[in-house]
């Protein structure tokens, strides 16, 4: 068994091949994965008590990615919806501290905007993430090409490292402006996580009301899969926690690719929940 490799998916409902069809509930989803991203905290914050239904949902040995609020990575101004700044933390941790209680927290997802470049004010609302969040995991994601330049990618792996954040491993297309490059390598000193967006070049320089469907339009094929896998197994090796989230679904895609990856890996998940039988 690979106790320290987690696969799962952006979300749980629109997995349709996971439960004969219809949307999978999050127990249903926890009968086949370990681990899930949740994206929907970006939009708004939930009730204390919606967090508490999932972990009732799920078995203890279940972690949950928690992407963050958009006012914490400046997609729009806290202003908007909150009192104040503090408002919108103190909120936020009393929404999520069943799952932080019960240690079923993963990592918080910061996905940074293209436009967050690496600039000194970033920088400092970097580090005072990591002084708000104090040691609980976070993970960050820059979609800015800049924080990879040479000789700033050394010295961004490096305050990484000091401030103890998920560096994310981002698997994604390589844009002619903007490529993202894919660096399968460990900043903290525990975890990492994996984030599969698929590599539709074409679905991503597109731009209209569908974008986001255009961009997950991605089908992983077998070579890619194994290559994957190779990384997951390589990071494993250093006795860290590796977390892989498909997030290509808008084609269906996300499920058989995680399932392939899954038993590419040959991983017997034993502490899921128990599958449910269909009788019709």
């Amino acid at each position: 068994m690979r106790e320290l490799i987690r696969i799962g998916l952006t979300t749980w409902s629109e997995h349709t091949d996971l439960s004969n069809g219809k949307k999978p509930t999050l127990a249903e989803y926890a009968s086949k994965f370990p681990l899930v991203e949740v994206d929907t905290l970006f939009y708004g914050i939930p009730r204390k008590t919606t967090v508490a239904s999932w972990i009732e949902a799920v078995p203890p040995s279940f972690r949950f990615i928690l992407k963050v609020p958009k006012a914490m990575t400046l997609h729009e101004e806290w202003q908007k919806n909150y009192e104040s700044e503090k408002d919108l933390y103190l909120q936020f941790f009393e929404s999520v501290a069943p799952l932080i209680s019960k240690n079923q927290l993963y990592a918080f997802l910061f996905q940074f905007p293209p436009y967050f470049s690496c600039t000194k004010e970033n920088i400092l609302h970097l580090k005072k993430i990591r002084k708000i969040f104090k040691e609980l995991p976070i993970a960050i994601e820059f979609r800015n090409a800049a924080w990879f330049s040479d000789p700033m990618q050394a010295k961004m792996i490096r305050f990484m490292q000091e401030n103890q954040f998920i560096l994310t491993i981002v698997d994604s297309p390589q844009l002619p402006t903007n490529a993202i490059p894919f660096l399968p390598l460990a900043t903290h000193s525990s975890k990492v996580l994996i984030r599969c967006h698929g590599r539709n070049i074409q679905g991503w320089l597109e731009k209209g009301e569908d974008w986001r469907q255009k961009r997950t339009l991605y089908d992983y094929n077998e070579k890619e899969l194994e290559e994957l896998a190779e990384h997951a197994s390589q990071l494993e090796s250093k006795q860290l926690e590796v977390a892989i989230i498909f997030n290509n679904n808008s084609g269906g895609d996300a499920y058989r690719n995680a399932t392939s990856l899954k038993n590419r890996l040959n991983i017997q998940y034993a502490d899921l929940n128990p599958e449910q039988i269909d009788l019709f």
